[in-house]
C-alpha cells in the first residue's frame, strides 16, 4: 500500500465519526491532517455521515438541518439568536471560509442541493428569511438581509425598529458576483446573473443580467425570452 492509499484509508476512518460537535470538528481535523487546506479539503465531505466541519468552524444553533456531503470551512459561523428558525443545508452544499449564517426573531435559511457559497458572505435572518435554490453560486463577500431598520425623525438612528418588505427568495441555478448585497422582499428568477457590486432592492427575472446600484437588467443570458418588463 503506497503512502496516497494509506491516507486516504487514514482520511476515511476518521471521517466516520465527523459531525457538528465538539468531538465531530475534531474528527475531521484529525482526517484533514494530511490534505491541502481550504478546497483541497472539500472532498472529505463525501465520506463522512453529514460531510466535513472544520474544527474553527462554529455552530450555535439549536435547530440545524443536515442533508449528507456538506461542507462547512474555517472560521464559518452558523448562530441561532433568540426566537429563530431553523437553518437547512442541502445535500453537497459548501460554506467556505469566515461565511456567517445567523437567525433571529421570525427568520429562517434555507440552502438547496449543491450551492456553493465562497468566503466572507453574511447571510442575516431577522424578521424575514432567506431561501437560497439549488446550484446556486455566490461569490465572496456578498450579503443577504431580508430586514431593514426604521428612519423616523423622531427617534435615534440607533433605536429604529426592525421592518421587512419579505423574505428573499433565490432560484435555481443563479450566479451572483463578488460584493452583491440582496435586501428584503427580493426575488431573484431561476438562472438569473447578478453582477459583481449590485445592489439588488427590486425582483429580477429568470435569466436576466442585472447590474449596478440598484441593480437593473442590462440583458438576458443567450437563448432566453427576452420578453421584459
Amino acid at each position: 500500500m503506497n503512502a496516497q492509499q494509506l491516507k486516504k484509508r487514514w482520511a476515511r476512518f476518521w471521517m466516520g465519526f465527523s459531525g457538528t460537535g465538539q468531538f465531530g470538528r475534531m474528527a475531521c481535523g484529525i482526517a484533514g491532517a494530511f490534505s491541502p487546506p481550504f478546497y483541497g479539503r472539500v472532498s472529505l465531505a463525501g465520506l463522512g455521515t453529514h460531510g466535513y466541519f472544520a474544527p474553527s468552524a462554529t455552530i450555535h444553533h439549536s435547530n440545524l438541518k443536515l442533508d449528507t456531503k456538506i461542507f462547512i470551512g474555517d472560521s464559518v459561523l452558523i448562530y441561532e439568536d433568540h426566537g429563530s428558525g431553523s437553518v437547512t443545508l442541502g445535500s453537497s452544499v459548501h460554506l467556505h471560509s469566515h461565511t456567517a449564517i445567523q437567525t433571529g426573531k421570525g427568520g429562517s435559511v434555507s440552502i438547496g442541493d449543491n450551492t456553493h457559497i465562497q468566503p466572507r458572505c453574511q447571510l442575516s435572518a431577522y424578521m424575514g428569511s432567506i431561501h437560497i435554490g439549488k446550484r446556486v453560486e455566490i461569490a465572496p463577500n456578498c450579503s443577504f438581509y431580508p430586514y431593514g431598520h426604521g428612519m423616523d425623525a423622531d427617534q435615534p438612528l440607533s433605536q429604529q425598529p426592525l421592518q421587512t418588505k419579505g423574505d428573499i427568495i433565490i432560484g435555481d441555478d443563479v450566479w451572483i458576483g463578488v460584493g452583491a448585497i440582496i435586501l428584503d422582499g427580493v426575488k431573484i428568477g431561476k438562472g438569473a446573473v447578478i453582477g459583481a457590486g449590485a445592489v439588488v432592492s427590486k425582483d429580477i427575472p429568470d435569466m436576466a443580467i442585472a447590474v449596478g446600484m440598484p441593480a437593473k437588467i442590462v440583458k438576458y443570458r443567450p437563448g432566453a425570452n427576452e420578453t421584459k418588463e
